[in-house]
């Protein structure tokens, strides 16, 4: 995929992951991110100079005050209106969203931190309701009664024509503080044979070969020296660590629209970091 103008690969793949229930706080029943950790993914996908987040209207809609004796109690509202700007690795914008919303801040008895409480939660709501455009990695799925599930799943905007194996981009998994996200090692090419003179040639004796067996839900398939079944391998190896195995097949099919049999070297890889996404904090 060329990156210019648009998401890379990985950041594509990323945001097409489910939401990490780490990451979901409960509020009076309701599910929501916290406006802190919007920002960290925001940083952590699209990189610090990756994106820009515009105040375009701040207004008072209310403000109250309680008097109980000789104190005062104060009741502020405001409403924000944000724009959420995403660029390109080459710093070209690729999508804007706009959203607004109200925030208050109720019975504080400073009228100066009633003002700023109430202003930070008006933006902070205005700035979720931005980034969720964004999908299940900024709370989409939440919205689906609290549900960390994807609900995203693929987006044909990302699935043109396959890529040649030798030219498949690797797919990464969720960026971590402690490093880059490393995939598995290819397979060892075996060393040439070396030349053997004609005359000391001699004839190998005919071998019939096993026929062919259907992969069974939940067998780990053969390794095999080619860049797809090192991808192949990688993904059932995820599955089996996160004890997926027997459900991969109809997921598989399910988010490609073909079984695993006819599935791309980057098809593997993104089930693969679905799947290790799925656990990571």
């Amino acid at each position: 995929m060329n990156a210019t103008g648009r998401l890379t690969e990985q950041q594509a793949a990323f945001l097409l992951q489910p939401i990490s229930g780490k990451r979901v706080r409960n509020l009076r029943g309701m599910s929501h991110l916290e406006a802190w950790d919007v920002r960290r993914q925001l940083i952590r996908i699209f990189g610090f100079e990756g994106y820009t987040i515009e105040t375009q209207s701040l207004d008072l809609v209310a403000e109250r005050e309680t008097k109980t004796g000789d104190r005062s109690r104060w009741t502020i509202v405001y409403r924000a209106q944000v724009r959420l700007t995403i660029k390109a690795v080459d710093g070209r914008p690729i999508t804007v969203f706009e959203d607004a919303a109200a925030g208050d801040a109720v019975n504080q008895p400073s009228l100066g931190d009633a003002h700023d409480l109430a202003m930070k939660t008006a933006l902070s709501q205005a700035l979720k309701r931005c980034a969720v455009n964004l999908g299940d990695q900024f709370g989409l799925s939440l919205y689906n009664n609290g549900s960390t599930d994807a609900v995203v799943m693929r987006s044909l905007a990302y699935m043109g024509e396959p890529v040649p194996e030798s030219e498949d981009a690797p797919v990464g998994g969720e960026p971590s503080p402690q490093g880059e996200p490393s995939g598995p090692d290819p397979e060892p090419t075996p060393p040439a044979a070396a030349a053997v003179p004609p005359q000391q040639v001699r004839a190998a004796p005919t071998a019939v070969p096993d026929p062919p067996r259907e992969p069974r839900p939940g067998a780990m398939p053969a390794a095999g020296p080619s860049e797809r079944q090192a991808a192949l391998d990688a993904m059932w190896e995820a599955a089996r660590a996160v004890d997926f195995m027997d459900g991969l097949p109809a997921q598989f099919q399910a988010a490609f629209g073909h079984p695993i049999e006819q599935g791309t070297a980057a098809e593997f890889r993104q089930a693969r970091d679905l799947m290790t996404g799925s656990a990571a904090a």
